[in-house]
């Protein structure tokens, strides 16, 4: 078997990628403006639709405007011909996908389209193509080479039509002053979005749950009630205000300097300028705050600035925000 160099077809598949889709920046005309005007003016979803690696790249595209603020949904062309098509509506905007602009399965929906009545355009390969033709707006990837050696598998042609697909995307994303917080709404499982809607209140140790001893506690009732509870730490509360914390820090210190302290006032060895956070901030101001103070427990206070609760580094942890 002939030995090749992998690396060297690696680089000349992503340079031929590349022109394709630096050609296509260069091409763009003010029909990518209408596209963009009209699908903003949805007042239903943007539906997606295609077929066969056309198909991949319109689920993607769907998804991605879906997450972005443009509620969407992809529809794949053979499956729309048996009765998928009957989610689309008037209210709707269709982008349709296809590289070569003759598949016959969505050929065959465009009637159907024009019957609904609804703004359907499309992403075509050549402006000449039977769905170029008939669509409202086309917009032609303009590729004239694939990076296949044998022009057949579509790859500079599919990677120009997903990049066309995300520039739209984007171009709403902007329209619509979409913000980190709003990307976080619709993605509150990954860490981005867990780190910017959870808050403090939301993972914090309060009620029973809560160690609270009180200034003239001694240290040895401190420690059971810092065992009883479980969470390394006890709060130091007089008359509901916040006196201090005493950590398994201040435990680590007060044995090595002191002798029989058990019998002593906590108020004593514990940290008085505590480090506290509002329960209504977000639960990663908490950890900026422990990493910048090398600290692993925060005490959390309510609007009234009264003691309500405990955060520690390890619920960050276990909450997947770290």
């Amino acid at each position: 078997m002939k030995k090749i160099n992998h690396l060297l077809s690696a680089r000349k598949t992503l340079k031929i990628e590349a022109k394709g889709i630096e050609n296509l920046s260069k091409n763009l005309s003010k029909e990518f403006n209408e596209v963009c005007d009209s699908l903003l003016k949805a007042k239903g979803k943007i539906f997606t639709l295609g077929i066969g690696k056309s198909g991949h790249i319109a689920k993607k595209i769907s998804a991605t405007l879906s997450s972005t603020g443009s509620p969407s949904s992809f529809i794949n062309a053979g499956e729309a011909l048996h009765g998928d098509i009957g989610a689309i509506t008037k209210k709707d905007k269709v982008l349709i996908f296809s590289h070569s602009g003759q598949s016959e399965e969505i050929i065959h929906l465009i009637p159907y389209l024009k019957s609904v009545g609804c703004e359907y355009f499309s992403i075509t390969g050549s402006r000449n193509s039977h769905i170029a033709l008939n669509s409202m707006i086309n917009l032609d990837t303009g590729v004239s080479e694939e990076a296949c050696p044998l022009d057949l598998a579509p790859t500079t042609s599919t990677t120009a039509a997903l990049a066309l697909g995300d520039a739209i995307a984007v171009a709403l994303l902007e329209a619509k002053g979409f913000q980190s917080e709003d990307f976080a709404k619709s993605h509150p499982g990954g860490k981005l979005g867990k780190r910017l809607i959870t808050k403090v209140q939301d993972l914090m140790k309060q009620g029973k749950e809560l160690p609270i001893v009180s200034s003239n506690t001694t240290l040895s009732e401190t420690l059971i009630e810092i065992s009883t509870k479980g969470l390394g730490v006890a709060l130091v509360v007089d008359k509901e205000k916040l006196k201090g914390i005493f950590t398994d820090g201040d435990l680590r210190r007060t044995l090595n300097e002191e002798e029989d302290p058990l019998r002593k006032h906590v108020s004593k060895y514990m940290t008085k300028d505590t480090k506290t956070i509002s329960k209504d901030c977000l639960a990663i101001e908490a950890l900026e705050i422990m990493q910048n103070n090398k600290i692993y427990s925060i005490a959390v206070t309510d609007q009234k600035n009264l003691p309500v609760g405990i955060i520690r580094m390890h619920d960050l942890i276990e909450a997947g925000l770290v």
